[in-house]
């Protein structure tokens, strides 16, 4: 670089000083490279989201393009003809249909017990033998007073036979056969209490041979041989429960009350003992009665039924699921719940027309009736409707029908769950 002093203190630039000084420098060069690969780089990030977002935006409205063409696949079910039956249900628990708490009747000493716990006994069967011998005592002194009696009863017969003989001829006063006659009938009544005594002796020694008084299954002994047993024990012997037939007692709201008793009053009820997973039946009976009350806390009514019980499936105080036959409604227009539909109009269905077509199809329910719907009004034997797949339809889309199996095509008609309230029919 070239300077010239012209005055002393300053210093004048050349031109060519002023060219080297104002030319851009190796950094600004870098810099303004980043610049413009940044600027680049922008450019084709922007075009490139933007063809995405297009393109999503043409894949997205490619299906709804396509929807209203297209076939919807569904389940189909035939509208039939059956009789079903109609069910109530409720909650049960068994009970002992009686229940017999062994005492003693006599005091004494326990001297037997024949019977094993669990056993299956009868009317009459042996149970437990109490020391018998101080009765059979007082069963001989009883009898021992009632012959003294007897004789001395005779020897008085006797003398008032002869007195009244001898009375007639006046040989002896009127006053000592009437007084013969008064001792007679004295002895005649101790006689009888001497009679009652032996009777009483007897009876002590039956109640010493304890027997069972129903028919039913022992439990848990509760007293051993050795012991003395008084007819005051709390406690007992043994408590005996009759299990065949068995008691079912169960619930059901109120408002079924009218019905039940109207059915009641015509023929006898039959109800079913279901397991807690309602998938096994343990006994059926008949319903025996209707409480004469209704809980007021629960507004239920409690039913008592009586079960045979011969493979002793039933026990007292299991929990089990009582199934009340009501009717059997004949000649029921019945389709698939699943099937019924419901809208702001009302239940409706959707039918399947001749072109493949689905078609709303409004109805009116007679009721609901486990997985079976019993149709009112709006639906004819032999129509075909979707049971599966309704949330893709609209009325005029076109369908392609699969047939439900067989099996299941109009439901299950022995399961049956609670058919209560008013019959249900299209809201308005």
């Amino acid at each position: 670089m070239t300077r010239t002093r012209e005055n002393e203190g300053s210093v004048r630039m050349t031109p060519d000083t002023k060219q080297r000084e104002n030319a851009p420098t190796a950094g600004q060069h870098r810099l303004w490279s980043l610049f413009a690969v940044a600027a680049v780089v922008g450019t084709l990030f922007f075009v490139a989201c933007r063809e995405h977002d297009q393109g999503s935006a043409k894949n997205s409205a490619a299906p709804d393009a396509g929807t209203e063409g297209r076939v919807v696949p569904v389940t189909t079910a035939t509208v039939e003809r059956k009789d079903v039956p109609i069910y109530l249900e409720g909650l049960g628990t068994i009970t002992a249909l009686r229940t017999v708490s062994v005492r003693a009747r006599v005091d004494g000493q326990l001297d037997k017990i024949l019977f094993r716990e669990g056993q299956q006994v009868h009317v009459g069967s042996p149970l437990a033998q109490i020391d018998p011998r101080p009765f059979e005592i007082q069963l001989h002194q009883a009898e021992a007073a009632l012959a003294r009696d007897n004789a001395q009863l005779h020897g008085a017969k006797l003398d008032l036979d002869r007195y009244a003989a001898v009375s007639e001829q006046n040989l002896i006063a009127q006053q000592q056969v009437d007084q013969q006659r008064a001792l007679v009938g004295q002895l005649e009544g101790t006689v009888k209490a001497d009679q009652t005594q032996v009777e009483s002796a007897r009876l002590q020694i039956v109640y010493a041979h304890i027997t069972s008084p129903i028919d039913g299954v022992t439990g848990v002994r509760l007293v051993d041989p050795g012991n003395i047993v008084h007819a005051t024990d709390a406690s007992g012997i043994v408590t005996l429960t009759q299990l065949d037939p068995i008691a079912l007692l169960f619930t059901l709201p109120e408002d079924d009350l009218p019905r039940i008793a109207k059915r009641m009053g015509e023929t006898t009820l039959e109800v079913a003992a279901i397991n807690r997973d309602g998938d096994s039946e343990l006994g059926r009976g008949k319903v025996m009665l209707i409480d004469n009350q209704i809980n007021t806390s629960t507004a239920t009514i409690r039913m008592k039924a009586e079960l045979p019980n011969h493979e002793h499936k039933l026990w007292p105080n299991q929990f089990v699921k009582a199934r009340l036959l009501l009717e059997t409604q004949k000649d029921a227009l019945i389709i698939p719940a699943a099937g019924v539909q419901r809208g702001p109009n009302g239940t409706f269905v959707y039918i399947v027309g001749g072109d493949n077509k689905a078609a709303l199809r409004p109805i009116e329910l007679d009721i609901l009736q486990g997985d079976l719907a019993i149709v009112a009004k709006g639906l004819k034997p032999g129509e075909t409707v979707v049971v599966d797949g309704q949330s893709q339809l609209r009325p005029g889309a076109s369908i392609s029908a699969r047939p439900r199996p067989s099996s299941s095509n109009a439901g299950s008609t022995g399961g049956g769950g609670p058919a209560h309230g008013p019959k249900p029919g299209p809201s308005r």
